[in-house]
Order: C-alpha cells, then sequence, then structure tokens
C-alpha cells in the first residue's frame, strides 16, 4: 500500500509540474502574439509588455525547474517514469526560449518602427502567415505532449519542414526587395531577424513533438529522419 500511495503522489506531482508547463505555454503563446502586433504597429507600450512579461516566464522555468528536481529526489522514478520527468524538463526549456525569440521579435519591431515608417516595404503579411504557422505547430506540439499522442508527434514533425519553407521564401522575398530598392535594406534586414525568430518557434514546437516519442517509445530521435521513415512507412 505504501508503494501505491508513493506512485499515486509521484503522478499527482508530476501532473501538477505538467499543468504549470502548460500555463507558460500559454503565456509565451500570448507573447508571440503581442510582438507579432508590435511588429505591424509599432505600438512602443505593447512591446515593453513582451518584453517584461519574459522576467514571469524565466521565474516560472526556474521554478519547475526546481520541482522537477526534487520529484526526481524524493519520488526516485525510472523508466517510463523517469522519461516524463526528462522531457518535461526539456519542455521547459524550449518554451523559456520561445519566449526569449517573442523578446527579440519585440525589441525589432521596436528599433524598426523609431526608425520612422516602412511606407515602400510591404513586410508584415509575409511574417503573419510564417508567425501563424509557427504558433500553430507551438499548439498542437503542446497539445500533444499532454495527451502523449506518439502519432500525432509524427505528423508536427514532418510539418517543421513547411515553416522552414516559409522562411526560406520571406528571405528570398525581402533579398528582392533589397536589390530593387536601397531604401528597404533596414527594413528588409529586421524583417529576416525577425523571420528566424518566428522559424526558430517551429524548431522549438519539433522539439517538443521529439520529445513525446521519447515518453512513448523510449526513443531519441533528435537529429535523426526517424519520424519522416516511419510516415512514409506508414503510408499507403
Amino acid at each position: 500500500m505504501s508503494a501505491d500511495h508513493s506512485s499515486t503522489q509521484y503522478d499527482i506531482d508530476l501532473e501538477t509540474i505538467r499543468a504549470k508547463m502548460l500555463m507558460v505555454g500559454g503565456m509565451v503563446e500570448n507573447q508571440l502574439y503581442d510582438a507579432i502586433g508590435c511588429f505591424r504597429t509599432g505600438n512602443m507600450g505593447q512591446a515593453d509588455k513582451v518584453i517584461k512579461g519574459d522576467e514571469n516566464v524565466n521565474r516560472m522555468e526556474v521554478d519547475l525547474d526546481d520541482a522537477c528536481s526534487h520529484l526526481i529526489v524524493k519520488r526516485q522514478p525510472a523508466a517510463n517514469d523517469l522519461r516524463s520527468v526528462v522531457a518535461t524538463l526539456k519542455v521547459i526549456t524550449d518554451l523559456e526560449r520561445i519566449g526569449d525569440e517573442a523578446v527579440k521579435i519585440a525589441r525589432t519591431a521596436q528599433a524598426l518602427h523609431e526608425r520612422g515608417p516602412v511606407s515602400v516595404l510591404n513586410h508584415y503579411e509575409s511574417i503573419r502567415i510564417l508567425a501563424m504557422s509557427a504558433i500553430q505547430l507551438l499548439r498542437d506540439a503542446l497539445d500533444c505532449f499532454a495527451r502523449l499522442d506518439d502519432k500525432q508527434a509524427m505528423l508536427i514533425i514532418s510539418q517543421d519542414q513547411n515553416i522552414d519553407h516559409e522562411f526560406r521564401a520571406t528571405t528570398r522575398e525581402m533579398i528582392t526587395f533589397m536589390m530593387e530598392d536601397p531604401r528597404t535594406i533596414s527594413a528588409a534586414l529586421d524583417t529576416i531577424w525577425v523571420a528566424k525568430a518566428i522559424e526558430r518557434v517551429g524548431d522549438h514546437a519539433k522539439n517538443i513533438a521529439e520529445y513525446v516519442i521519447y515518453v512513448v517509445e523510449g526513443k531519441d530521435i533528435r537529429h535523426t529522419d526517424y519520424a519522416y521513415t516511419r510516415l512514409n512507412s506508414e503510408t499507403p
């Protein structure tokens, strides 16, 4: 009975940590929305809110890391239980880094609009499309992790290629603008910098999906073609 009680308490402790982790996911998603909004409007107050809000994400990362460390020491999980804690730690780190990317976007937006209106470059639409794709991928990855859905994780990993493609298309578009009108160079470079930050959000979402495979199957598939190979083998 003591062992059963310990196992039940472990499940409760881990679920509490995971719930807080998903709350951090919601926080960084809102940061991204606000940062992209700053890029469009040049709202300095909103940009400052994104930058200051990162302090809360950083604080929660430290608290959750500490909670996971105490859980490992106190409950001494093994096998799948240990993988769940390790994966949760990694997801928390990825979410904190997504928050950092949102801050980069907000700061770039500030610099862009402080230099004056950018009337010669319609940069927002390309960024909006890329950002919405990355935010949706992040949302799907967090949902996938919450449900430990390894099949959905495979699809999310493959979808990161779409974001990479959109990033390259945006980069080519900005290069064209710069070649055709040198007045757009500063704004185009800022746009590429923002696009790269968004592309990194897609990479972090992919990481979260890979942790699902790690928990469910016990396989570390980072830096491999495992997901693509499996998807192709399952395609009729």
